[in-house]
């Protein structure tokens, strides 16, 4: 059977549409219009105790957009990056950035001056919004950039006053709060004493509304050509699949902790949210458990977005345990590959089941999810309405239902292409078909199992290993709190596995662990070294980079 006739199957099983869905609205700018003229009063963000409604938000929004036209001179096209965590200021800005037909280039504010230059120059960012304690990094990529304006704002500038002196004077006395940077920038309050007078810009499907720049885990980072159609086609889309549920999702709280900066989190924030009037409860800094735990305790929400990493951290924190889950309808994950153990223990704890996504920010970014309901632990989910794959091997023929190879992926969602690089566009994009780099299986039910990424596969004496499947193995131990795996040089073999480990018993050894893989696996895929760690190396979104620790390894020989 092919893989397309497992999925339409499955999209019919399941209640799902087979084509694109019509769009919600012709425009992100058009959604959030609609949301605040239903739903103004409504709350749309929370965020450090405050929270602010659809009407507060445009409001807000409104004032940005004016003070970008008016004093920035900024016009329809002109790139601006946003260096923020999540913080209501972030969709504030975004929304004043679609008013006027700006070109967002999310940007994560814990880069390094190396990688801002490279992404601000290439994308030829005219202005920046940045968090004051992130203004001496810029500086320093500044002289390097085409970079005009700098709005600098503080995690505070929102909260009303009396609390926000309050805040500000405690944080001073802490040391908390850093001092306000010198040099030549504007305080986020400016932008919010212009008025609301500003000359408003119509966009079309076509248009690119966003630079979403990938990790550049296999070379130089690419501005992904994200356009309206893109987007609100695969809003358009999620929206049916999360509609297939007894209960409407409309007007549902939803824990946000992922930064918005990311494609994920950015799609549910800045198109979901308003798509079905919900209110988002933002997260600035995830990794803190005990303050993410104290900011959402007093909220019964029905939605929770994480991803393996943080799942497994809050499983771990006795407080979040102790949380009201009553209301709690769906838990989404996405970003890496979810361990079976992680689903099942968050299940057990929650009473919900993790439903698990797979995208990229490519495809604006989701391809697949599990339908509340129709969820399969340790797969990825069926194709999204309008969304046809297909399996290839490394010659680029169309493997069968439980073939394995890279999965190519058709919609409405994929890219316009990468920005100003027409030849790597052309390698990703051949004859309408976006290839993922993913190494995949589907089953007879129309489920895609994520294998592994191409890139990361290790080819031990001719035999393809998949990191993945080692670290699912590996994590089921009791003594193991997380794994990665890699491919290491070697004379007779090609490669070996190395297995790095964050042990919760340090009297766990490297030999146990050895055994412990050798009764779980093939003999090939037995690591042949074993270094353990205290923690691994993560992205802001808790994908383990394995790219690093192939890295060191390479130092080494080097």
């Amino acid at each position: 059977m092919l893989v397309q006739d497992a999925v339409d199957q499955a999209q019919k099983r399941v209640g799902l549409s087979d084509k694109q869905p019509p769009l919600p609205a012709d425009s992100l700018l058009e959604l959030w219009n609609m949301a605040v003229a239903d739903s103004r009063d409504r709350p749309a963000f929370t965020c450090l105790g405050q929270t602010l409604s659809y009407a507060e938000v445009d409001q807000l929004s409104r004032r940005v957009a004016s003070y970008f036209q008016r004093r920035l001179k900024l016009q329809a096209g002109d790139r601006i990056a946003i260096q923020l965590p999540n913080l209501i200021q972030y969709p504030i800005v975004v929304v004043a950035a679609w008013k006027l037909g700006l070109i967002i280039v999310n940007t994560n504010p814990m880069y390094t001056v190396r990688e801002l230059v490279h992404q601000f120059t290439d994308a030829n960012v005219k202005a920046v919004v940045v968090l004051d304690q992130f203004y001496d990094t810029l500086t320093e990529a500044l002289p390097q950039t085409a970079i005009e304006h700098v709005v600098v704002t503080r995690p505070i500038d929102l909260l009303p006053q009396p609390k926000r002196a309050v805040l500000a004077g405690l944080m001073k006395l802490t040391g908390k709060r850093p001092p306000l940077p010198k040099g030549d920038w504007i305080p986020f309050s400016e932008l919010l004493s212009a008025g609301s007078n500003y000359s408003g810009h119509r966009a079309s499907l076509d248009d690119v509304c966003a630079l979403q720049y990938t990790g550049g885990t296999t070379g130089a980072s690419k501005g992904v050509m994200l356009t309206q159609g893109s987007i609100m086609s695969n809003i358009a889309q999620s929206l049916d699949v999360l509609t297939v549920v007894d209960e409407p999702i409309k007007y549902c709280t939803t824990i946000a902790p992922l930064p918005i900066y990311h494609i994920y989190a950015y799609s549910l924030c800045m198109g979901l949210m308003p798509a079905t009037r919900g209110h988002a409860v933002l997260i600035p800094n995830p990794r803190d458990l005990p303050g993410f735990v104290r900011a959402i305790k007093n909220f019964k929400f029905e939605i929770f977005v994480g991803l393996n990493s943080l799942f497994v951290g809050l499983l771990q924190n006795k407080d979040f345990l102790k949380l009201d889950f009553s209301r709690l309808r769906m838990t989404l994950s996405g970003g890496m590959a979810l361990m079976d153990s992680v689903a099942n223990d968050w299940q057990k704890a929650t009473g919900c089941v993790v439903s698990e996504g797979y995208g990229m920010t490519e495809s604006s970014p989701v391809i697949s999810m599990n339908p509340s309901g129709f969820e399969k632990i340790g797969y990825a989910g069926i194709p999204i309405a309008g969304t046809q794959i297909k399996v290839v091997n490394e010659e680029g023929v169309e493997q069968e239902v439980g073939g394995i190879g890279e999965l190519c992926v058709r919609g409405r969602q994929v890219m316009e292409g990468y920005w100003q690089r027409p030849e790597q566009t052309s390698e990703v994009l051949v004859d309408g078909w976006l290839h993922t780099g993913d190494i995949v299986s589907v089953d007879e039910d129309g489920y895609i199992k994520i294998v592994d990424r191409l890139k990361d596969m290790i080819i031990v004496s001719g035999f393809n290993v998949y990191p993945n499947e080692l670290e699912q193995a590996l994590t089921l131990h009791p003594d193991v709190a997380q794994c990665a795996a890699i491919g290491v040089a070697d004379d007779k073999a090609g490669e070996v596995v190395k297995m790095f480990v964050v042990r919760t018993n340090p009297k766990l050894t490297a030999e146990q662990v050895i055994d412990y893989c050798k009764a779980q696996m093939a003999g090939y895929k037995v690591p042949k070294f074993v270094e353990f760690r205290d923690e691994l190396p993560m992205t802001n979104v808790g994908k383990v980079l394995r790219k690093d620790l192939k890295a060191e390894e390479q130092a080494k020989v080097a």
